[in-house]
């Protein structure tokens, strides 16, 4: 399996940005599809972007359209976040993760999360 590790949170007033990082170690082959969740108190754990690591395709969560960019670098074997525009309603704990088969939740890799606040 593929270890994850996240920074990059922090406490931001809302219209801040913040760029969350997420550090691979193991190979990450170009089929893998890596990507972010988060889960905020009381709620589901929501996926919000993912990239795929050969073909850079990207997917957003309508809530984050327009305001997130995943991105990738190769050589640094690292995911990236950024935020910017955030709102009150982008506070949650954000997880990295790894799918070395698109959608299959079993197969998946977790980091173990980096808190993201957001004050109005």
């Amino acid at each position: 399996q593929v270890q994850l590790v996240e920074s990059g949170g922090g406490l931001v007033q809302a219209g801040g940005s913040l760029r969350l990082s997420c550090a691979a170690s193991g190979r990450i082959f170009s089929n893998y599809w890596m990507g972010w969740f988060r889960q905020a108190p009381g709620k589901e754990r929501e996926l919000v972007a993912q990239i795929n690591w050969g073909l850079s395709s990207t997917y957003y969560a309508d809530s984050v359209k327009g305001r997130f960019t995943i991105s990738r670098d190769n050589a640094k074997n690292t995911v990236y976040l950024q935020m910017n525009s955030l709102k009150p309603e982008d506070t949650a704990v954000y997880y990295c993760t790894a799918d070395p088969v698109a959608g299959r939740e079993t197969l998946r890799s977790w980091g173990q999360g980096t808190q993201v606040t957001v004050s109005s």
